[in-house]
């Protein structure tokens, strides 16, 4: 157990991930052996890998879920910008209805009688002398 400690966990990737396939003996239980071993590192290694797989899997979908959410979140608020948007519209669009009346009303009442007026008092102040 000790020894396993002392050593760094690249060490212990490389052991795991290097296989070495010379021929130790002449022995056919040796060959064996050698492929029982790389047969399981190599699983091992699948095993390793198919879980940072996994968790890069997990990892993308928490991700997407997050900004799943933000970009309703934003959805929501563009709508109701747009809402904000139309009412302010239609709130300028109504005064300018109100300016142009009251323009209007200021046109026919202070600019126009006044001078049709004047106009009428010089006619009839002309026809009277």
């Amino acid at each position: 157990m000790s020894s396993q400690s002392s050593r760094s966990p690249s060490d212990e990737y490389a052991s795991e991930s290097v296989v070495s396939f010379a021929p130790h003996a002449k022995d056919n239980s040796a060959k064996v052996d050698e492929l029982d071993a790389a047969g399981r590192s190599i699983l091992n290694l699948l095993s390793k890998a198919a879980g940072v797989a996994e968790e890069n899997s997990r990892y993308a979908l928490e991700q997407a879920q997050k900004l799943s959410r933000q970009l309703q979140a934003a959805e929501k608020r563009i709508t109701e910008l747009e809402n904000g948007v139309r009412y302010y519209a239609d709130r300028a669009e109504r005064a300018e209805q109100w300016l142009h009346k009251i323009y209007s009303e200021i046109e026919d009442r202070f600019i126009r009688q006044p001078q049709e007026k004047r106009q009428s008092v010089f006619r009839t102040a002309g026809r009277g002398q």
